[in-house]
């Protein structure tokens, strides 16, 4: 069996965007209301720009399923642009003014043009439609053990979410996300977090935020320490700052776990013996922040990661820049774009968490098929009920 992996392909205003999975095994049930369901949260929230009403998202699978289920080969999929005009010069012209924070000015020198286009197709953040595929695809595999994943806007602006996530009221939370224009269960905080995002409309300027994602029902030991990367915590953080303009992941507590002395910062450990036939084999914290991670494995709490996204780089109010042909100072180039995508941000986060964890889960009780992967995880799970080993 071979390591779960992805790869996206497409511009922006391409055909199509296409993802590529492989190291899935055999057996998975395909949820394709799911899947698309996910899209479209992608493509929804406060403050997105024109593109989100041109799309209609959809994977169609091409390749490694049948009848609703994966085979073990790789499966592709296809999510076709509607907004299709690459090759069409009067409908998307050479750009040659970079836009600070952009891909623009990096890959114009990189690849020697001065055509900023053959950068910014690709390092659009339509792109992340695919990786959103991937993710959900990779969610329909964590279900079948009883993983799950939830993810919301914590903050914009001031702005911030005041509640706590816990395994008894996250789907509670999830409805009130859904119910919400920017993805942030807080009434108070989501009229606050609107009313910034349209100050910026107003002024022609951009806004970001901080999206977090909680995964629950993680065994411990997922990831390793015997390696650096091998540790969960460091893919989780390589894939969120993977993530178009995202400047900042943090774990836990993360950066404020910095500040306290040690007696404030692990979770005390206990045993509670009603819950050993959880995942968590009834180690139980009072606390969690270390957000479900120590040396780079799941410890049995929920993983909790935070990511900070900066604001959208096209301004209605070009910042300066230079023409690369000329040299001479300019005003920046604008692309049709958001205000801000902060909600989309926070989907995108979730689904590739949840690869990860995925892909996490595989290496340590992998097999070919979803039954040889339900087996070799009870089977653990009873083995390690019973510690110490004779």
């Amino acid at each position: 069996m071979s390591t779960l992996s992805y790869r996206t392909a497409g511009e922006s205003h391409g055909k199509a965007l296409i993802t590529l999975i492989e190291g899935l095994p055999a057996g998975v049930p395909i949820d394709q209301a799911f899947i698309d369901g996910e899209l479209r949260r992608r493509q929804g929230g406060y403050g997105r720009g024109g593109r989100q009403k041109i799309e209609t998202d959809h994977a169609e699978f091409l390749t490694g399923v049948r009848m609703g289920k994966t085979i073990g080969s790789p499966v592709t999929m296809l999510i076709p642009n509607k907004d299709f005009r690459l090759d069409d010069p009067t409908k998307t012209p050479p750009l040659h003014r970079p836009r600070p924070g952009h891909a623009d000015l990096a890959g114009s020198v990189k690849w020697l043009t001065t055509d900023c286009r053959e950068t910014l197709e690709r390092a659009s953040a339509r792109e992340t439609a695919a990786r959103v595929a991937a993710g959900a695809l990779a969610r329909c595999f964590l279900r079948e053990f009883g993983i799950e994943v939830f993810g919301f806007v914590r903050q914009v602006g001031e702005a911030r979410g005041q509640f706590e996530v816990t395994e008894d009221n996250w789907r509670e939370l999830r409805d009130r996300r859904d119910a919400s224009e920017v993805y942030c269960p807080d009434p108070q905080a989501d009229a606050a977090m609107r009313a910034f995002i349209n100050d910026q409309k107003m002024a022609k300027d951009t806004a970001g935020g901080i999206v977090e994602t909680h995964v629950f029902g993680c065994p411990i030991g997922l990831g390793s320490c015997m390696t650096w990367d091998g540790r969960l915590d460091s893919r989780i953080a390589a894939a969120v700052m993977g993530i178009q303009a995202f400047k900042g992941v943090e774990i836990g507590l993360g950066f404020e776990a910095a500040r306290r002395p040690g007696s404030k910062v692990h979770d005390e450990i206990f045993y509670d013996a009603s819950k050993r036939d959880t995942p968590s084999l009834g180690f139980v914290r009072g606390s969690n922040n270390a957000g479900g991670l120590e040396g780079g494995m799941t410890n049995g709490q929920p993983v909790v990661v935070r990511g900070a996204m900066k604001p959208i780089s096209t301004l209605g109010k070009p910042l300066r820049s230079v023409d690369l042909n000329s040299k001479q100072p300019s005003e920046a180039g604008w692309e049709r774009s958001d205000i801000s995508a902060i909600s989309a941000a926070g989907v995108v986060m979730e689904n590739v968490i949840a690869f990860e964890i995925a892909r996490a889960f595989l290496e340590k009780f992998g097999g070919d098929s979803l039954a040889e992967i339900r087996a070799n995880y009870e089977n653990f799970l009873a083995t390690a009920r019973q510690l110490p080993l004779q």
